[in-house]
């Protein structure tokens, strides 16, 4: 915290009176961003085992897309528990999709760190909405709830602008135009720079690969796993996706393929 000193104008002392509050609450330094259903919560367990990270007891604050209006001082005290010289971080996957987040995250830190974790974008969109029907959130058929997604998500995305107004269509119901990341992405990228936004495979995470895993700590700028560490592979589906026809996947397929030209154009990514 900035020092009072004799003889400072009043205005400058009522400047470091506004930004002590935020010097006691210290900002978190990356996110996971997303993506939904693409193993978010295994990476927050994951990070959860390091000792020199900190994420806070709840895994999704949606601060920079469903709260963002009560402010900085409630999101940052989520991280008051921090110990000196832990790196602090928060996972949403909801921030992928969400327009507004990546303006509202470059307003509090510049030098965001962000990582975001990308499915298959077919089998992520299978995942999601066999997601919402398990929650009650979803009532129409497969193929229905695809033929209506855009009509349900007509203007959503000017709503959400507004601090505090969400959309269920725009959060629910959004599932091929959650997969289509390069959309996402470039917003991310326009803002942070391709250095700080680390894009990984869910699948190689998945599958312990070690280059991902030493991709992501030499990201965070932390020390390495432990050789035997386990990644939990959480919140998992009950395998419905797998009924699914042939058919319609290819249908589905060929709907994002400028999301896998993209990817393995911009990082050899492939599936």
């Amino acid at each position: 915290m900035v020092e009072h000193h004799i003889g400072w104008p009043a205005r400058l002392r009522g400047w470091q009176r506004a930004v002590g509050w935020r010097a006691r609450r210290p900002r978190p330094h990356f996110l996971g961003i997303g993506t939904q259903k693409g193993g978010t919560t295994s990476l927050y367990q994951l990070l959860r085992q390091h000792p020199d990270v900190f994420l806070p007891e709840q895994k999704e604050l949606h601060y920079f897309s469903k709260h963002y209006q009560l402010g900085d001082r409630w999101y940052l005290n989520h991280f008051a528990a921090a110990k000196p010289g832990q790196l602090r971080g928060e996972i949403t996957p909801y921030y992928l999709f969400h327009e507004a987040a990546p303006q509202r995250i470059a307003a509090m830190r510049r030098s965001m760190r962000l990582i975001a974790l990308l499915r298959d974008p077919v089998e992520r969109t299978l995942s999601q909405y066999f997601h919402s029907c398990r929650l009650g959130l979803e009532t129409l058929p497969l193929e229905a709830a695809l033929e209506a997604e855009s009509t349900r998500l007509c203007g959503s995305a000017e709503r959400i602008q507004q601090p505090g107004i969400t959309d269920l269509h725009h959060q629910e119901h959004s599932y091929l135009a959650r997969s289509r990341y390069e959309i996402q992405l470039q917003r991310y990228l326009a803002l942070f720079g391709q250095e700080r936004v680390l894009v990984l495979r869910s699948e190689d995470l998945f599958a312990q690969d070690p280059e991902c895993l030493r991709r992501l700590c030499g990201f965070l700028g932390i020390a390495p796993f432990e050789a035997q560490i386990t990644i939990p592979k959480a919140n998992s589906g009950a395998g419905e996706a797998h009924a699914v026809s042939e058919a319609l996947r290819s249908q589905l397929r060929e709907q994002l393929e400028p999301t896998y030209r993209w990817l393995e154009a911009a990082y050899g990514m492939r599936w």
